[in-house]
């Protein structure tokens, strides 16, 4: 029976302090699987120290899932970027709703294979639905996606962008942190952080049809 496969790892993940990057990797996967607990068929395990796997109910909760790691790490100012396939493919044993082992398929294979091929390019996002037209839309708005975030300096600005990204108004923004409301202006014109509301909104509704 064919599933979404959700596989991940952490970009120049020897680069980084081996430390943190567990602590954070761990805390990304215990935020998803406590939030996402009834759409996610088999939790997000690390199977590396530096790799995850699950299995999700749907394309929606899949979407919606890549997007709030991105956000979360973010927020908590983690100093790592995520690579993520999302694979529906076939899983040939019983699901093991427990933990992400000790299953079988194409669809996992197929899933191995195409994170580590992504891992000669700079993309971070690959989604196959088995949907030619959806498979265009959903990796060209992670695509654009990418090209605003890579972008952005988290260790400097994660505290402006997740605000501007959680109440979507700069003014709010600025009483929130108590900055001047022409320089909170600025800075979300600068992060393209339309672009980003408008890349991500259009993800989650084809992620819906």
């Amino acid at each position: 029976m064919k599933h979404y496969i959700l596989m991940c790892d952490v970009l120049n993940s020897r680069e980084k302090d081996q430390k943190n990057l567990i602590e954070n990797f761990r805390d990304c996967k215990n935020y998803i699987n406590n939030k996402y607990k009834k759409n996610i068929l088999s939790p997000l395990t690390i199977t590396l120290g530096d790799e995850f796997q699950g299995i999700i109910k749907n394309l929606s909760n899949s979407i919606k899932i890549i997007l709030d790691l991105e956000e979360f790490i973010i927020k908590n100012n983690f100093p790592m970027k995520l690579r993520y396939v999302l694979y529906f493919g076939e899983i040939e044993t019983e699901i093991n709703s427990d933990i992400a082992y000790e299953m079988l398929g194409n669809g996992l294979t197929d899933s191995r294979r195409i994170i580590n091929n992504m891992k000669e390019n700079d993309s971070r996002f690959y989604i196959d639905t088995k949907e030619e037209s959806k498979n265009s839309i959903l990796n060209n708005g992670f695509n654009i996606l990418q090209n605003i975030v890579d972008k952005w300096k988290i260790e400097k600005d994660h505290e402006i962008i997740d605000s501007l990204i959680e109440f979507k108004d700069y003014k709010i923004v600025s009483e929130k942190l108590n900055k001047n409301r022409s320089l909170v202006w600025k800075r979300e014109k600068n992060l393209s952080i339309s672009s980003y509301t408008s890349a991500k909104e259009i993800l989650l509704v084809i992620s819906n049809i």
